[in-house]
């Protein structure tokens, strides 16, 4: 392959961006944007990779959630600590019911940037720009604010800089601690079953602690009890602002995009020819790809060969996104192919996007059967084929939001009304999610009994 670097994604095809009318402002700002800070460090994105390996020989469990889009609007610490307290919620579940170890990775400090259908829509008869994410364009449907503007690369840099500096907060600074199991549980989902089903299993746990206490471990002392390992992702989309946050490590003299510790490409930009694939082949990070029902074992291998030439376990995880009627026809033999080839990869779920339907009433909306339904087909697919089923990727948020169908709450395509705030896709809210942690749990606990 040609000689990489930060720069050579430029003349390659390149999908899904925006068109900047002023060229010299975009110039400043990635000028600007170079001097800044990288916002994630190379050792931390090895060390997620380390414990990605793991998840790769089925020893750890990626559990990868957060918004479909993050907001400028809607931006304040309230929502962040919302949404880190559900995927730690998650996370007790599935290592105490499912007895997994559980690498937490959040779509959070960086998810900017959505891939859409169209360039355009029409508005009262006049055709404007899509709205492709607040670090591109607004939300509001005028001219004006769907005009992307380079300045937003800005914004969306230093949003992600104070949202990663509260997550560290909260992840060392004993908001994560064990013995703080029942404070995690938000107010909106106590009353609810699953809610009190996890206030049966916080009390479990703290019993636990109370009994590694009473011999004599000093559990202030140990960091396992009182801090968490928590990591970020996004799709890297907006290759304008990726290149600028890629940095060369000085140990090692690699590179690594440090807007976050893990990265992904789309279903729509994984052309192996194209710029998406050119520049994340040449950092070091973790990466994602997502693949849908069209995927072939072919296009897989090329994956690998391009985004992981040397093999490496815990650096490349491929995304399943077919929805759950496809997935039981298109995915089994596709999976029955690739492991012939003896390729690590991390498999995960992606129960959400194969599964967008339009209410009657016009809300897109994903219901929660069907995202249960295939992540129960992916995992019964893996295991027929005595491989593992590594990780799960969501859209979800803290808030008590009516955006998805079913679950628990049995919320209805009438009742998508009542709080439908994202800033593009469907979510689950914060019981839906819990609610889907347990049923992963049992699922998990099965596996682990059969290993």
């Amino acid at each position: 392959m040609k000689e990489w670097n930060p720069k050579s994604w430029r003349k390659f095809n390149i999908k899904q961006q925006p068109i900047y009318k002023d060229k010299d402002l975009l110039k400043s700002v990635e000028e600007q944007l170079k001097t800044y800070p990288p916002l994630v460090f190379a050792g931390e994105a090895e060390k997620l990779k380390e414990h990605l390996g793991k998840a790769v020989k089925g020893k750890a469990f990626l559990l990868q959630g957060g918004d479909c889009a993050e907001s400028f609007r809607q931006f304040n610490a309230i929502n962040i600590r919302d949404m880190f307290k559900v995927i730690i919620q998650m996370s007790a579940i599935l290592t105490y019911a499912g007895s997994s170890p559980v690498i937490k990775v959040g779509r959070l400090a960086g998810q900017f940037a959505k891939p859409r259908s169209s360039d355009t829509e029409n508005v009262n008869g006049v055709e404007i720009p899509i709205y492709r994410g607040d670090i591109i364009n607004g939300i509001e449907t005028t001219k004006d604010d769907r005009e992307p503007s380079p300045e937003r690369m800005l914004q969306g840099y230093n949003q992600s800089a104070s949202t990663l500096n509260l997550l560290r907060a909260f992840a060392q600074g004993g908001f994560a601690s064990l013995s703080k199991v029942h404070k995690w549980n938000l107010e909106f989902v106590k009353n609810n079953s699953f809610g009190q089903k996890f206030e049966e299993l916080a009390q479990r746990i703290t019993e636990t602690l109370k009994f590694i206490e009473a011999c004599g471990i000093d559990l202030d002392k140990a960091r396992e009890f009182n801090e968490v390992e928590f990591y970020t992702s996004h799709e890297a989309l907006l290759l304008n602002y990726e290149e600028q946050l890629c940095r060369q490590d000085s140990l090692s003299g690699k590179y690594y995009d440090c807007s976050a510790h893990m990265l992904w490409i789309g279903e729509r930009t994984r052309g192996l020819d194209e710029a998406h694939i050119e520049f994340l082949r040449g950092v070091e990070n973790p990466l994602g790809v997502k693949v849908g029902p069209s995927i072939t074992k072919d296009e897989i291998i090329g994956l690998c060969d391009v985004l992981n030439p040397n093999n490496e376990s815990g650096r490349l995880n491929i995304i399943v996104r077919m929805g759950v009627d496809k997935i039981k026809h298109n995915f089994p033999l596709v999976l029955r192919d690739v492991l012939k080839e003896g390729r690590n990869i991390l498999w995960s779920i992606d129960p959400m996007h194969g599964n967008t339907i339009k209410a009657s009433n016009g809300y897109k909306t994903r219901v929660f059967d069907d995202i249960l339904g295939e992540v129960r087909a992916f995992f019964d697919i893996h295991d027929a084929e005595n491989s593992y089923a590594g990780g799960i990727h969501l859209e979800m948020t803290g808030q008590n939001v009516t955006e998805c169908i079913g679950g628990g709450q049995k919320i209805t395509e009438s009742g998508l009304v009542n709080n439908y705030i994202t800033q593009c896709d469907p979510r689950l809210n914060a019981i839906q999610a819990i609610e889907l942690a347990f049923l992963l749990a049992d699922i998990l606990k099965k596996r682990k009994e059969t290993i």
